[in-house]
Formats: C-alpha cells, structure tokens, sequence
C-alpha cells in the first residue's frame, strides 16, 4: 500500500487540490493507499478540509518541517512512503513512475519540478539551477518525496535537529542504503514563495547560513521564508 503524507500547516486554501489530485493518481493506477495528513498547528480549517477530502488527520504542535512530515509517517502504514506538501499536485504519471522506481530496486528518490503560476524575473533562472543541481547529486525536492518504508527507517527518518534542508539529509542518508533516483515525470508545485519573497529573501543561506553556518539550519528564527508569517499570493 502507498501511503501519501502531507505536512500542512493553515493550507486551508490549497490543501483540498492537492488532496483531490492524489486520490485521482492513485485511483487511475488502481494502486491501495491512504492519506495522511499531519497537521501542525493549523488555526485555520486545514484539517476541517482534509477530512473532508478523504485525508486522516494527525494533529501535532511542532512547527518544525522535519518532526511533521515524522509524525505522519510514523502514522502510516504503508510499505510505501511519498511525502507530499500541501501545495502540490502529483499525476497518475509519476505515481506510477514512483512505485515502478521502487520496484526496480531503488531505495527512494524525488522527481522534476514544475512551479506554478507567475513569476518574478528571476525565478526561472533559480529553478532551472536549483533543479539541475537536484538532479546531478540525487537530492529530492521536498514537495515530493518518496521511499520504502524499510529505507525510511534504515535512514532514521528525516532529521529533526533541522528546520530546512532537511529533504536533502533523508537523500544523503538514503544514498547511504541505496540506489536514488530523480524521476522525470514532472510535479506541479506553488510559486507563492516566489511571488511573495524578493530575492535575498527567498535564499537562506544569503541570510542566515552565509553569516552564521550551517548552524543557521537548526534555528527556526533564522528561516522566515518557512516560518515566518504566511504572505498573500
């Protein structure tokens, strides 16, 4: 069974898209699954919705990316894991694509991005160089994630010292166990971040890991554009 989880945190405006879209790619390739929602602290109707969509919801108060998409997972019980974020929509295509990759021998992996929406001047150029760096070393995006279950837990799950980047720590720790593949088919994932954040915004290591280190990566305070407030689209 493939269980689909999905960190949220207030997604009331585009959690039910994302959920709707997984349930359709699940459905076409005639796959068992279940969705489960972990729901970090949400004061708006994310979790409303999300049942309301099919989704089960495991309620959590941490307000750290990584310790939430670890709650779900612990909460799934299926052998197979694809963490999904709340703003994405996934195709029949790279499900199958997804489930294919595993069952050919790979541990786990992520795929190809495609960003939603208008964008600033400089986002395509960041994408397309921020895509190829992925591909080259074999680091998922965060948006979409996937691996067995046996490699989730062979890995020690994503690491939870971490407020960002933690996607790609569970991709090293994964290349430790096995083969990592990127996926060509693509998924489609918001721009709001982009549309909403300027440049030297959007970048931490310009404001937070340049000046501070790595260390910059284990204080929530110093990551705004994950933890700071949400900004209209």
């Amino acid at each position: 069974m493939i269980s689909f989880v999905v960190p949220a945190y207030n997604e009331g405006r585009l959690i039910g898209a994302t959920l709707d879209a997984i349930h359709a790619a699940a459905r076409d390739i005639a796959q068992s699954y279940e969705i489960i929602v972990a729901n970090d602290s949400s004061t708006d109707k994310t979790a409303t919705l999300a049942r309301a969509h099919g989704a089960r919801v495991v309620d959590c108060q941490h307000r750290q990316i990584a310790r939430v998409r670890n709650t779900g997972a612990r909460a799934a019980t299926g052998g197979i894991l694809i963490f999904v974020d709340a703003d994405t929509l996934v195709s029949a295509a790279l499900v199958r694509a997804t489930v294919e990759a595993l069952a050919r021998g790979a541990v786990g992996g992520g795929t190809t991005l495609h960003v939603d929406g208008r964008l600033p001047w400089w986002g395509p150029a960041v994408i397309g160089l921020v895509g190829a760096g992925m591909r080259v070393m074999r680091w998922a995006a965060g948006c979409y994630v996937f691996c067995s279950r046996a490699a989730f837990e062979a890995a020690g799950g994503f690491d939870e010292q971490l407020f960002a980047t933690e996607e790609i720590a569970f991709s090293r720790a994964l290349k430790r166990i096995g083969a990592v593949v990127i996926l060509r088919e693509p998924v489609v994932t918001s721009g709001r971040k982009m549309r909403t954040h300027s440049l030297r915004e959007f970048f931490p290591v310009w404001g937070g890991v340049l000046p501070h280190g790595t260390a910059a990566l284990r204080q929530r305070e110093k990551l705004s554009l994950w933890y700071g407030d949400r900004r209209d689209d």
